[in-house]
C-alpha cells in the first residue's frame, strides 16, 4: 500500500502527514534498534579481550612489555611542516638540503639543453629492458611509456630519445590533450626536432589517449625521422594504445650511478656499505629519493655532514612523500584514494577487502565535511587493486588473519615502508585539522563494529594520535569513548589506552591512576581494565590504584558485581604476568587492611586460579607456578597457599574458590603432573580441622565431568590431606 492509500484508509489528515507519519515511524525503528543493541551490549571477557589486542595489533607496536621507541616516534622532527621540500632542513648542526619538488630544465617546456641531457646520462641507472625499449622507440617513432609516480619516467624517456640519437630534443607542454598531440608537432619550433617528450600526459575518461592520436602522431613523426616518448601514470585513461611498461632499477643501482661521477670505485664501495645506507636500502624508496640521498652521501664523504643526518634522511624522505600526497588537489589525488591512503594506515598488514570497504566509509565522512548538504556518493566499481597499491606504495600478498574461528587465508596490504603507516596518521592529525571531524566520526564507527581487527584497529590509530597530540586525542576520542554507556566503545577505549602507553606516550598511569577515584563510572572501569592491561610495568602503584577503586564511595553504597569482576580480572592480569612474585608479595602485605582491599586481593587471586596455560590446555597456571616455586624453594609457594586458605576461609569467596578447586581435581584426573602438583599443594592449604574437613568434604563430593561419580584422582589427593 502507498502512503497516499495509507492516507485513504486511516482518519483524515493534514497534507504531509503521511511522510511525517513515514518519518516518525523511521525514527521509532532506529530508536528501537539502538535501545536493542544497548540491550544487548556486554563486556567482553578481559582474556578474550586482551587476545583480540595481542591478534590485531599493528606490526609497529607491542604488546611484549617493552615500549616503541626511537624511529618515527623519536622526534617530532618539527623542522618538517607541511609543503613541498625547497629550502634546507637543519638536523643539529647538519643543513641538508632536498630539491625533491623543484623543477629543472628537462621538467620545462621548450628546448632541452644539451648539457642538461648529459647531466643526466651521467648519472643514469637504465634497469632491465632498457635497450628493448630503446629499439622499439626506433622501430615505432612513438612510445608510450607507462610506470609507477616518481619511478623515473621522465628521465628514462629522455635517455630514450639520447640513445637512438633524437636531438635536439623538445618538452611539450604539460596541458597538451592528447586531441592536440599531433598539432602540437607542427609550428612553434617542433619541427627542427628530432626528439619530443611529453611527461605525464592528462587523460580523463570522457577523453582517453586512443590508437588513432598515435596513428595520426606516427606518421608526421616518421616524413621528419622524429621521435616522441609519452609518460602515462597508472590511473591514465587509454584506449586500445599498446603501453611500454617502465620497470625503474633498484634504489641500489641508482644510489651506484649517482655516486660513481662523485667518487672512485673503492670509495663507492665503502660508502655503500654504511648502515644508514644498508636500512635506507631496505626502505623500497624511489629513483628520485636515491639520487637525493647520494647527493647527502658525497656530502658526508667530504665531511660536509654528520651520522645524524644520513641516519635522517630515509625517514625525512618518507614524510615529505606523504606530505605531498595531501598536499595535491583533486585532479592529481582523487579524495576518495587519499581517504585509501588513510585506511591503510590504520589497517596496515590487514585484509585488503576490509581496507577498502572501511576506506569508501571514512570518504563518506569526508564528503560530508566538505558539503554538509550533499549526500555522499561512492562509485561502486572503477577501482584497480594493483594500481591503486601502486599509487600507494604498498603491495599485496596472501596471508592468515586471526579469527574467533581459527585463521583464515585472506588477501592482505601492507605499506612497503613500515614506518608509513605511522608518518601519515601524524601527518593528517597534526597537518590536516579540518580532517579531524571525519576521522572522528569514523573512528567511532569502527569503535562500533562487531570485528575484533576493526575495533583493535580503531584503537590502535586512537593511541597514535594520542602520542601525536595527547590533549586533544583524550577530548575528542579517548574520553567521550570511556564515559560511552556502551562496552564495546569503552573497550576500545580500554585498548587505545594500552596502546599509547606502549608507544612511550607519558602521563597514562597518571590519567588511569586519576580516574580509579573518579565519579565517573565509565571512566572508572576503563581505568580498572587498562591498568591490568600495563601495570606489569608498575606492579605496586597499579595494585594501589586498584585498592582505589575498591574503596570508593560508590562501590560501598550500591557494590556492583560487574566492577567487582572487573577488578578481580585485573588483579589475575597481574598475578600471571612475569611480575607475579612482586604483585602476590603486594597483595599479602596489605590483605587485611579493610574488606574491599581484601575482596580484590582474594577474588583476583580465585580468579586467576580458573586460567590455564596458554600453552598446555587444562594445566592451570597458578598451579604450575606454585610447582615451580615449591621445587626451587621461593617464597611464592607459601603466599600462593596462604591466598588459597584466605579464599576457602571467606563466606563471600569460598563457593568460587571451592569451584576452582574442583576444576583443578579434574585436571588432575586428566594429567598427572597436575595430580602431582596438586597433591604438593594440598597438605600446605591444611592448618586447622576446619580446613581439612572443607578439603576432604570438596574431595569426596567432587562431580566428574557430566556430573558423573567423583574421579579416582579425587580419591587419591584425599589421601594426601594430613590429620587435624
Amino acid at each position: 500500500m502507498s502512503s497516499g492509500d495509507a492516507a485513504g484508509a486511516g482518519p483524515q489528515q493534514q497534507p504531509g502527514g503521511a511522510p511525517e507519519a513515514a518519518e516518525e515511524t523511521a525514527e521509532t525503528e532506529a530508536a528501537k534498534e539502538a535501545r536493542e543493541a544497548e540491550e544487548a551490549d556486554r563486556p567482553q571477557d578481559v582474556w578474550s579481550a586482551r587476545r583480540d589486542l595481542t591478534n590485531h595489533t599493528p606490526r609497529t607496536m607491542s604488546l611484549d612489555g617493552t615500549r616503541v621507541g626511537g624511529g618515527v616516534f623519536g622526534g617530532v622532527n618539527h623542522g618538517i611542516g607541511g609543503g613541498t621540500f625547497h629550502g634546507d632542513v637543519h638536523v643539529g648542526t647538519t643543513e641538508i638540503h632536498y630539491r625533491f619538488g623543484a623543477r629543472s630544465a628537462v621538467h620545462s617546456s621548450g628546448e632541452i639543453p644539451p648539457e642538461a641531457l648529459d647531466r643526466l646520462a651521467a648519472s643514469f641507472a637504465a634497469g632491465s629492458g632498457f635497450e628493448a625499449l630503446a629499439e622499439r622507440l626506433r622501430d615505432e617513432h612513438v612510445l608510450v611509456l607507462s610506470g609507477p609516480h616518481f619511478a623515473g619516467r621522465r628521465t628514462a624517456a629522455l635517455m630514450l630519445l639520447r640513445r637512438i640519437g633524437a636531438a635536439p630534443v623538445r618538452a611539450m607542454g604539460p596541458d597538451t590533450s592528447p586531441g592536440d598531440l599531433a598539432g602540437q608537432l607542427d609550428g612553434g619550433g617542433q619541427e627542427e626536432a628530432r626528439g619530443h617528450v611529453l611527461c605525464d600526459l592528462i587523460t580523463e575518461r570522457g577523453s582517453p589517449l586512443r590508437e588513432a592520436h598515435l596513428l595520426a602522431v606516427r606518421d608526421r613523426l616518421a616524413k621528419r625521422d622524429a621521435y616522441l616518448v609519452i609518460t602515462v601514470g597508472p590511473a591514465a585513461s587509454l584506449e586500445d594504445v599498446p603501453v611500454a611498461v617502465w620497470r625503474q632499477p633498484s634504489a641500489r643501482d641508482v644510489l651506484t650511478a649517482h655516486l660513481e661521477p662523485l667518487a672512485d670505485a673503492g670509495k663507492v664501495r665503502e660508502l655503500l656499505s654504511l648502515p644508514a645506507v644498508t636500512e635506507f636500502l631496505g626502505r623500497s624508496h624511489q629513483p628520485r629519493e636515491a639520487a637525493e640521498f647520494a647527493r647527502v652521501l658525497a656530502r658526508y664523504a667530504a665531511g660536509q655532514s654528520d651520522d645524524q643526518a644520513l641516519g635522517s634522511y630515509s625517514l625525512m624522505a618518507l614524510e615529505n612523500q606523504v606530505q605531498e600526497w595531501f598536499e595535491q588537489d583533486e585532479t592529481s589525488l582523487h579524495l576518495r584514494e587519499k581517504a585509501f591512503l588513510v585506511a591503510l594506515a590504520v589497517f596496515d598488514e590487514g585484509p585488503y577487502a576490509l581496507t577498502a570497504e572501511l576506506s569508501d566509509l571514512f570518504y563518506s565522512f569526508l564528503q560530508r565535511t566538505e558539503n554538509a548538504e550533499r549526500s555522499p556518493a561512492v562509485p561502486v566499481f572503477g577501482t584497480h587493486i594493483g594500481k591503486r597499491l601502486q599509487l600507494a606504495r604498498a603491495r599485496r600478498y596472501e596471508a592468515e588473519e586471526h579469527t574467533e574461528w581459527g585463521p583464515v587465508s585472506q588477501v592482505m596490504a601492507a605499506y612497503l615502508d613500515n614506518r608509513a603507516a605511522l608518518v601519515l596518521l601524524r601527518e593528517v592529525w597534526t597537518g590536516h585539522p579540518s580532517a579531524r571531524p571525519a576521522l572522528v566520526g569514523w573512528l567511532r564507527e569502527l569503535a562500533g563494529d562487531g570485528r575484533p581487527l576493526v575495533r583493535t584497529r580503531a584503537a590502535s590509530t586512537v593511541a597514535v594520535l594520542a602520542h601525536t597530540d595527547l590533549p586533544s586525542a583524550m577530548a575528542l576520542v579517548i574520553e567521550p569513548w570511556a564515559g560511552s554507556r556502551l562496552f564495546r566503545h569503552r573497550l576500545v577505549a580500554v585498548s587505545a589506552l594500552a596502546l599509547t602507553h606502549r608507544l612511550g606516550t607519558p602521563n597514562v598511569p597518571r590519567i588511569l591512576d586519576a580516574w580509579c577515584g573518579s565519579e565517573e563510572a565509565g571512566q572508572r572501569w576503563v581505568a580498572i581494565r587498562t591498568h591490568g592491561l600495563i601495570g606489569p610495568e608498575r606492579p605496586v602503584e597499579t595494585l594501589a590504584a586498584l585498592r582505589a577503586a575498591a574503596r570508593h564511595p560508590d562501590r560501598q553504597e550500591d557494590p556492583d558485581k560487574l566492577v567487582a569482576g572487573e577488578l578481580a580480572a585485573s588483579v589475575a592480569l597481574l598475578l600471571l604476568s612475569p611480575v607475579g612474585d612482586r604483585v602476590i608479595a603486594e597483595l599479602l602485605r596489605t590483605l587485611h587492611t579493610d574488606r574491599p582491599v581484601f575482596d580484590l586481593a582474594v577474588g583476583g587471586f580465585v580468579s586467576a586460579c580458573l586460567r590455564d596455560q596458554d600453552d598446555r590446555p587444562g594445566w592451570p597456571t597458578v598451579l604450575a607456578w606454585y610447582a615451580r616455586s615449591a621445587a626451587m624453594g621461593t617464597q611464592d609457594a607459601q603466599d600462593i597457599a596462604t591466598l588459597w586458605r584466605a579464599a576457602l576461609a571467606d563466606r563471600g569467596h569460598s563457593e568460587p574458590a571451592l569451584e576452582a578447586m574442583r576444576r583443578w581435581v579434574l585436571s588432575a584426573d586428566n594429567d598427572e603432573e597436575v595430580e602431582w602438583a596438586l597433591a604438593a599443594l594440598l597438605p600446605a592449604l591444611v592448618t586447622t580441622t576446619a580446613e581439612r574437613q572443607r578439603l576432604g568434604h570438596l574431595l569426596r563430593t567432587v562431580p566428574g565431568e557430566d556430573s558423573t561419580p567423583p574421579p579416582p584422582a579425587a580419591g587419591r589427593l584425599l589421601t594426601t590431606l594430613p590429620n587435624r
